[in-house]
C-alpha cells in the first residue's frame, strides 16, 4: 500500500436509529456528535438508519416475493403484451 494515501481508522459508537441499539467498532467515519461508552472513554457517535440489529433479513422479518403474482396483477391491470416471434 502506498503511505499516507488512506484514511486513518479509529474508534466509533454506531446507532441504529429504529432500535437505538448501540455497538463500538472502528471506522474512517467522523462525527462532531459524542457519546461516553460503557469503558468511560468518549467516541464519536454516528446514527444510522439500518444495522443488523433491525434489517429484515437479520431479524427474520423479511418476506418471500411473489413474483409470478404480481405479473399476473401487471397482466390484469395493463393487459398483456403480445409476444414477439424470434426468428
Amino acid at each position: 500500500m502506498k503511505a499516507g494515501i488512506h484514511p486513518e481508522y479509529h474508534p466509533v459508537v454506531f446507532e441504529d436509529a429504529s432500535t437505538g441499539k448501540r455497538f463500538l467498532t472502528r471506522s474512517t467515519a467522523v462525527s462532531t456528535r459524542t457519546v461516553e461508552w460503557s469503558d468511560g472513554s468518549t467516541y464519536p457517535l454516528l446514527t444510522v438508519d439500518v444495522t443488523a440489529d433491525s434489517h429484515p433479513f437479520w431479524t427474520g422479518a423479511h418476506r418471500v416475493l411473489d413474483t409470478q403474482g404480481r405479473v399476473e396483477k401487471f397482466e390484469r391491470k395493463y393487459g398483456r403484451r403480445p409476444r414477439r416471434e424470434e426468428g
